[in-house]
Parts: C-alpha cells; sequence; structure tokens
C-alpha cells in the first residue's frame, strides 16, 4: 500500500467491533495518532438472565470516548452504506465485529478492512479460533491482521504475533491476552498503512483449518473420551458456552478442571473409576473417564451460583454411588 496522501503519520479510520475482546483495540487506536471518525457496533441486545437490553461493550467505551456511533440492524441497509461513505474512512479496522461486511462495504475505504483475527492464520479461521485452538491441544497460538477480503479469513496477511498456550489456560484467560497484545499489533498495522510499509504477504494454502463456534451442545461432557480430552473441554468452552454434564437430569456446569495424573494418585487409586463415577476424598471430587480422570474445581449447578465442588458434594443429600452423565 502507498503512504496515505497529506497524512503521513495517521489514517483516517472507522473502527468496528462487538465484544469486550474488541475494547482493548478500540482503546488503543484512540490513544494512537490515527483519527476515529465513527464506531461501527452491533445494535444494543438483551443479556443477562434479566434479558435487559444493554449496548455492546465497544459501544459503551465509544460513548465514554465521546465517539459517533453507528449501529445498523443490517450492513446492507441502503442509508448506513451512505452513511458510511459519507464519513470517507481511509481504512476500517475491524475486531469480531460479529457480522460478514458486504462486498459493497469492502469497497468504501481506499485502504481497504482490517481485521485482527485470534490465530495464526491460516489457522483457525472462522468465529472461535481461541476455543479451537485450546480444544485441539495447541502449544502456541497468536493474532493476525489481514486485509479483508469476500471469503471467511481468506485475505493476505498484513502482520502477526505468537502467544504460548499453557495446560491451565481457560479459553477467557488466553482472549484475554490475545486481545491486548493484538491491540499493539493493530495500532503497528495501522501505522504501517499509513507510511506505506505495510506488507500483504498471501496466506499459505497448507495448515489451513477452521474454527466454528461452539454451541451448547458442542460443549456437553463425553465421559467416555480420554481426561485430557475432557479438560480441554471444559477449559475452551469457558467462560462461554460453558461445559456441562447432568447430575439427576439436572444440569451442572464443569467451570474448572484438571487431569489427574501418576503422581496425583495416592492409596486409594481414582483411575479406575468408570467414565462419569464420582469418587470424592476430603475436598478432592475425581470423574472417572475413558483414559485417567479429572479432578473438578469449579461446578455451578442448576439455578445456582458457581461453588467448589467439594461443596457441591457437601450440599446433596446422597452423594454415594453419584455418577454424571
Amino acid at each position: 500500500m502507498p503512504p496515505v496522501d497529506g497524512h503521513s503519520d495517521l489514517v483516517r479510520i472507522v473502527f468496528a467491533g462487538t465484544p469486550e475482546a474488541a475494547v482493548p483495540s478500540l482503546r488503543a487506536l484512540h490513544a494512537s495518532n490515527h483519527e476515529i471518525v465513527a464506531v461501527l457496533t452491533r445494535p444494543p441486545a438483551p443479556k443477562g438472565r434479566g434479558r435487559r437490553v444493554e449496548p455492546s461493550p465497544v459501544a459503551a467505551v465509544a460513548e465514554e470516548l465521546q465517539l459517533r456511533i453507528l449501529a445498523p440492524a443490517r450492513l446492507s441497509n441502503p442509508e448506513f452504506v451512505s452513511e458510511l461513505g459519507s464519513l470517507r474512512p481511509q481504512c476500517c479496522p475491524v475486531v469480531a465485529y460479529g457480522s460478514l461486511v458486504t462486498p459493497e462495504l469492502l469497497r468504501v475505504p481506499e485502504f481497504g478492512w482490517v481485521n485482527l483475527h485470534f490465530s495464526l492464520l491460516p489457522a483457525w479461521r472462522g468465529a472461535a479460533p481461541v476455543q479451537h485452538a485450546i480444544l485441539h491441544g495447541d502449544d502456541i497460538t497468536g493474532a493476525t491482521t489481514f486485509q479483508l477480503d469476500e471469503g471467511l479469513d481468506t485475505g493476505p496477511i498484513l502482520g502477526q504475533l505468537t502467544e504460548r498456550i499453557s495446560q491451565e489456560d481457560t479459553a477467557g484467560d488466553l482472549l484475554g491476552r490475545l486481545s491486548a497484545s493484538g491491540a499493539k499489533l493493530l495500532v503497528q498495522t495501522m501505522d504501517a498503512v499509513a507510511d506505506g510499509s505495510v506488507r500483504a504477504e498471501p496466506q499459505p494454502i497448507e495448515g489451513i483449518s477452521f474454527a466454528p463456534k461452539l454451541s451448547v451442545d458442542d460443549a456437553r461432557v463425553n465421559w467416555d473420551v480420554a481426561a485430557l480430552n475432557v479438560n480441554r473441554l471444559i477449559r475452551a468452552c469457558h467462560p462461554s458456552p460453558g461445559a456441562w454434564t447432568t447430575h439427576n437430569e439436572l444440569r451442572l456446569k464443569l467451570l474448572g478442571s484438571t487431569v489427574v495424573t501418576g503422581s496425583d494418585v495416592t492409596d486409594s487409586d481414582v483411575t479406575d473409576l468408570a467414565p462419569g463415577q464420582v469418587r470424592v476424598q476430603k475436598n478432592d471430587v475425581t470423574v472417572g473417564c475413558g483414559i485417567s480422570a479429572v479432578r473438578l474445581e469449579t461446578v455451578q449447578p442448576q439455578g445456582k451460583r458457581p461453588m467448589a465442588a467439594a461443596d457441591w458434594v457437601r450440599g446433596l443429600r446422597n452423594a454415594d454411588g453419584l455418577t454424571l452423565r
């Protein structure tokens, strides 16, 4: 890309984003030399148990920063297309906006739309890259800035960074770190767009994988698989949609666990547990899996608040022969 005419140090931008993960990027761009002329976000939506209609996290921060907010119901709305064009953005950085940008809108800014995606593309294209990286046992992930095109996360790469995944990371933990480091990467990319030093590299044709959104059904634990996989599912689904199982036909969310290893096994060996069978030893609540077992740390019974797994078991009328399904 050539330098931005007449403004070698800044770009006139419309920022697009919706969830909390996009907030660090909005704040970083606001603190940079670049000019944010408006913020595009999803319309207010019902949230929480009370289903109160609330603005998106990005909208709340945009209001705090006294930025113009655009929240069309549909991006294809002709009035919105005209409104965006009238703002004359030179580039539109986007972070988890939540809706596909139409071909007509892709042509509005002269330097296109720059997307911050939380994976090392072409790995984990799609809506849930962080969750799938944990679910599939990746050791390394990262963030990528790329030029948006009409495909699903297929545009040329502008910048990347890497991030190690620990054995304790939940999707929330990892996304928090990537949101912060990715915000810096996005500002660096916009700086490079401004001075013309940005280089667009086509994505490799090897290593393509996909990360569709995880549904509530996807988050149900299958106790017949290995403990390592159960633990990955619990970590990948925290905080959303939340891994779960059932006890007495009531749903039990699983918010934290560890895999039982050889060094954890005491005189009362838990590795002989049948899949779903629970053993309680003092404050330890262990559940058998297809291979080995997991130790539950935090759970949330249906209709109740999160609590320590040991407290949940103590509150049961009869914990003998407890089995999760």
